[in-house]
């Protein structure tokens, strides 16, 4: 990793609020793409996913969901629980943008899209959780986002039964709305 990107990492964690967002940006634009220091950083962001402030957990989940395409080991495969569980987290804000990251792990192979594919269907069956219709939005948004990636009918195809579950005819028009065109 060069020095610029360790600076932005440092920024992003210590930096005032203008400097954190754009390590944030920075960060966030270079691991759209694969980077050969992922695991520089690797258990450190896991270690920050439990990190005592919230800004923290959500831009670590944020930061390793980009990371599983520069994943060649597959670790993300073990460690995808633990940032899952920031999907959950008990501020609403960290939890949803956790959430709305969390397709770009499908993108990095078949075993990590089945996996996500998978935890987001059993998500989006409860609707115990507050806020729920907007964690089903997130998620199917995230369907589509993969969809749009790979062109893979199956994730629409799981998309559309589970809005044909759904009983509320608004949401049922608001969530097709996502699979428009």
């Amino acid at each position: 990793m060069d020095s610029q990107m360790e600076l932005a990492f440092e920024k992003s964690k210590t930096g005032d609020k203008e400097e954190r967002f754009q390590a944030y940006q920075t960060i966030l634009a270079a691991t759209d793409q694969k980077v050969d220091w992922a695991y520089e950083v690797w258990d450190q962001l896991l270690e920050d996913l439990s990190h005592k402030d919230n800004h923290q957990r959500s831009r670590a989940a944020q930061y390793l969901a980009n990371l599983a395409i520069s994943d060649t080991e597959m670790r993300m495969m073990e460690d995808f629980p633990m940032l899952w569980e920031v999907t959950k987290d008990e501020k609403f804000v960290t939890a949803r943008h956790t959430l709305q990251s969390i397709w770009k792990v499908g993108i990095a192979g078949e075993p990590q899209k089945e996996m996500v594919m998978e935890f987001m269907v059993e998500r989006f069956k409860r609707t115990d959780e507050k806020n729920y219709t907007l964690i089903r939005n997130d998620i199917l948004q995230n369907m589509r986002n993969l969809y749009d990636y790979d062109d893979d009918e199956t994730i629409k195809e799981t998309a559309l039964d589970l809005i044909g579950m759904v009983e509320d005819e608004k949401y049922v028009r608001k969530y097709r709305g996502i699979w428009k065109n």
